[in-house]
């Protein structure tokens, strides 16, 4: 079986956008214990996304991720994206007990377009 960590940085060939966006997770814990928690985006691509948090997620486990949009979005008609992902990465953040974790969409994928805000 090829190591996870090795799957997911093959698969990746879309490039990642440095972009803040408010995402509410929920899912369970390494404990199996179910959260929630509001966030941000720490990149972002059509296939997954990084971001912190203070909850200890294990690679390989699911997540519920939603972006809400209609309080942000120019028309109030756009709809949250929401998705399901699969945890693919985990590090220590730059936060004290917090972790950066990396989630490859095992739903519907990012269809939106943002310019990085490095670029900006």
């Amino acid at each position: 079986m090829v190591p996870l960590s090795t799957t997911v940085s093959t698969q990746r060939s879309e490039r990642r956008i440095a972009v803040r966006l408010p995402l509410k997770v929920r899912g369970k814990d390494s404990r199996g214990f179910a959260f929630e928690e509001e966030t941000s985006s720490e990149n972002l691509c059509r296939s997954g996304a990084a971001f912190v948090t203070r909850f200890d997620v294990a690679v390989g486990s699911d997540l519920e991720i939603r972006i809400p949009f209609s309080q942000y979005a120019s028309r109030r008609s756009d709809a949250d994206f929401a998705t399901h992902g699969r945890v693919v990465h985990v590090a220590d953040a730059e936060s004290r007990g917090e972790k950066l974790v990396g989630v490859q969409f095992t739903g519907p994928r990012f269809q939106r377009v943002f310019r990085s805000e490095s670029a900006a």
